[in-house]
């Protein structure tokens, strides 16, 4: 549905489809276009865990546990749920679609394209979910809580991204890719994770039949096709039989992002259907999708001083913050040096051990699908899943700092480099410290 606008006549969209869209309404495009930045979705996501711990620890912590239990829903599909179930299963199945379109765009025309490229991220992400998981297992498996043990293995994009963008304005853009192509690695495994390990009571039928709606979708996605009236119906078809079969929901999200193409056909003009649904869906994904999980996921009833110290004192806890901050970056670490050693993979020019130990840090930023995990272990409002809340907040927040001390500091030291390198005292077009260099090698010679 569209109309024409009183005062300038342009015509606009009313239909789901026209949200975020670069034809839509001005102040639509313009909301649309600051969800898409890596600070924006970092600090809404953060605002949202803040919100919700604040909430919970006041004298209102009632109503916010009756929102979160809130039941709706259309029973006839068993899909009567509570607010914080729809929020974990399906406003997250968008976060896991955009996802899924990164991942693939990153397989076929990004970094993880090329072996050799890809070779040093996909081994740190590799490191850096095998290390957290051992140190979880060894600190809390002797409470008997070992299903746990994937929680301090994910990395959250868009909160590390955030971080990285707010401190490292003079940071080398390999060090960002690095961190892209290692987190979108690391989402891949936490998928297969939850898929595997985290689905109970597997049902078969309502699985077959959710490849019936996701081949449809294939098929016209295949064929370019963008119509919302028939592709939103099949993904939400998908979405609810893979929801019935006891698989997590939201991998139906990865798999309909999977289904898209990346690549532009030859006579197909403009962007392509990935970067069309991606530029579409990142604003709902960071702007709504996140934060709302955040706020239904990280509320918590610490308790006070006595209460924040005994929720940090369970081996859960411990475990998920020992992961987070010293598994990540050893994991991380360990694993590029390893591959290095061996393999001659190498780390991109101008990116130093240093510089990576800083990316290794930020990496133990866990939140998103580590609260996911956390509820899927030891099931939602348990005393364990709010131990787990918290350790993953301040796992998290310690990555964050320390990531941030190291990087500024280099960051620092890149602004220092390029403000020499711009220097030119005679005009001759070539910087002083190059003319430096250039005589020193002569007098070498």
């Amino acid at each position: 549905m569209s109309f024409l606008t009183p005062k300038t006549g342009v015509c606009v969209s009313t239909s789901p489809a026209g949200l975020f869209r670069r034809g839509s309404w001005p102040e639509t495009r313009r909301i649309g276009d600051i969800l898409r930045k890596e600070t924006i979705g970092g600090m809404l996501l953060m605002v949202g865990a803040v919100l919700a711990l604040i909430w919970a620890n006041s004298p209102w912590n009632d109503l916010y546990e009756d929102i979160r239990a809130f039941e709706f829903g259309p029973a006839a599909l068993h899909l009567d749920l509570s607010v914080a179930t729809w929020a974990a299963d399906g406003l997250l199945a968008i976060f896991f679609f955009v996802a899924g379109l990164e991942l693939k765009r990153e397989f076929v025309a990004g970094d993880l394209r090329a072996p050799r490229r890809a070779v040093v991220p996909v081994a740190a992400a590799a490191g850096g979910v095998l290390v957290p998981a051992i140190i979880y297992t060894v600190v809390a498996v002797s409470s008997g809580s070992g299903q746990g043990w994937a929680i301090p293995t994910a990395t959250d994009i868009a909160f590390a991204l955030a971080v990285l963008a707010v401190v490292g304005q003079h940071l080398p853009a390999a060090m960002r890719t690095f961190l892209l192509t290692l987190a979108v690695v690391d989402d891949l495994i936490a998928i297969t994770i939850i898929a595997l390990f985290y689905t109970s009571d597997l049902a078969i039928l309502p699985l077959l039949g959710a490849l019936v709606p996701l081949a449809l979708f294939t098929v016209l996605v295949q064929r370019r096709v963008r119509s919302w009236w028939l592709l939103l119906p099949l993904a939400f078809a998908t979405w609810t039989l893979v929801h019935a079969s006891g698989v997590h929901a939201t991998v139906a999200g990865v798999l309909l992002g999977f289904a898209v193409p990346v690549l532009t056909r030859p006579d197909e003009k403009g962007e392509g259907l990935a970067e069309h649904f991606e530029h579409r869906f990142r604003p709902l994904s960071a702007g709504v999708a996140v934060p709302i999980f955040a706020f239904m996921s990280a509320g918590v009833a610490v308790g006070g001083l006595s209460g924040l110290g005994s929720a940090l004192s369970d081996p859960v806890s411990i475990g998920i913050v020992a992961g987070l901050v010293l598994g990540k970056p050893l994991g991380i670490l360990g694993a590029v040096w390893l591959v290095s050693r061996l393999s001659g993979g190498k780390m991109d020019q101008g990116f130093t051990w240093i510089d990576q130990f800083g990316l290794a840090l930020l990496a133990g930023i866990g939140f998103t699908v580590s609260l996911l995990i956390g509820e899927l272990a030891f099931g939602p409002g348990t005393e364990q899943d709010d131990h787990v809340k918290v350790a993953v907040l301040a796992g998290s927040l310690t990555a964050a700092v320390l990531a941030s001390v190291v990087l500024r500091a280099r960051n620092r030291f890149y602004a220092q480099t390029y403000a020499a390198e711009q220097v030119d005292e005679d005009e001759d077009g070539i910087p002083d410290v190059y003319e430096h260099d250039r005589a020193s090698n002569g007098e070498q010679r």
